[in-house]
């Protein structure tokens, strides 16, 4: 509704400027009565005559006058609104504030960013680091980057690692002392490190053997449990447990013999990590040069 009447406005403006109806309705690219209904418009808001009009000349009254001053100016001020709004939308830079889960954040996204910003300079990063899903419709955040589906269908998910899953995977010192368990199934009697989503613990575990077409769904126990994922994962890496993680969030790990899989046969559930907006109009070129970036960077890590 406001946008329709600043387009009034605009039409009685470029009309009082050309001195022609005909002529600003073709400079607008409007027909002549569309015109002059948004002129009528524009005098019941006002409650004012602006423009006496004849067959073949228009003058402005004193009210008119008086109008095309202040309408000039407002339109000033909105045309120069615009283009910094567009000038921000279009180019790759400006400040981008990313919500992230805890062992995510710190221990890829964060120096994956450096990385970044030493070629793209002009980034500025506002990290939010946190194991509470965020709700971009509401919380002051530009995106979030989660692990699985948004639940809010209308919420727009770019997916950077589709076919990520949880793995089972402990410390060598853990399985030199407690032994390695050959099933999923073999979990009841081993000391497992739990993730905590508010006050649940998510200590039920599921896995697939497609070799043996077994599906297990075990429940498990531990002597340690924690909200952030990331002191999960440094438990796992200290011998305290098996922990049951992203594999995106240990590859590192993996590779550095911090941590081994555990029941490699078996394949833990799908954990896809998705970046989030609440619009797709917040797919600016700073958000698609970030998603390229981190949908190739998950990929080496495949």
């Amino acid at each position: 509704m406001i946008m329709k009447a600043f387009k009034d406005i605009e039409i009685f403006t470029r009309t009082a400027e050309l001195g022609s109806l005909s002529k600003a309705a073709r400079s607008l690219d409007i027909t002549p009565s569309a015109a002059s209904a948004a002129l009528k418009r524009v005098e019941e808001d006002v409650d004012a005559l602006l423009i006496v009009r004849s067959t073949r000349s228009l003058r402005l009254t004193q009210e008119g006058t008086l109008y095309l001053r202040y309408c000039q100016q407002a339109l000033k001020l909105m045309i120069e609104a615009r283009d910094a709004t567009r000038s921000i939308h279009a180019a790759p830079g400006g400040t981008l504030r990313v919500s992230v889960s805890s062992d995510f954040g710190r221990n890829l996204l964060a120096p994956w960013l450096d990385e970044l910003q030493t070629t793209h300079p002009e980034f500025q990063i506002r990290l939010i680091l946190s194991d509470h899903v965020s709700n971009v419709m509401k919380e002051e955040v530009d995106i979030a980057i989660r692990y699985g589906v948004p639940p809010d269908s209308t919420q727009i998910a770019v997916p950077l690692a589709p076919d990520n899953r949880r793995i089972l995977c402990a410390s060598p010192d853990f399985i030199a002392r407690a032994g390695q368990p050959a099933t999923p199934y073999d979990l009841v009697n081993y000391n497992c490190l739990c993730f905590m989503v508010g006050e649940r613990v998510h200590d039920q575990w599921h896995f697939l053997n497609r070799q043996k077409q077994d599906e297990a769904m075990i429940t498990v126990s531990g002597n340690c449990s924690s909200n952030d994922g990331d002191m999960v994962r440094r438990w796992a890496i200290s011998g305290k447990g098996i922990a049951y993680k992203s594999k995106l969030d240990i590859t590192e790990d993996l590779r550095a013999g911090r941590l081994v899989q555990v029941c490699s046969e078996w394949q833990g559930e799908v954990a896809p990590l998705y970046l989030v907006v609440a619009d797709r109009r917040q797919l600016s070129p700073l958000v698609r040069v970030l998603k390229e970036f981190l949908q190739h960077k998950c990929a080496g890590l495949s």
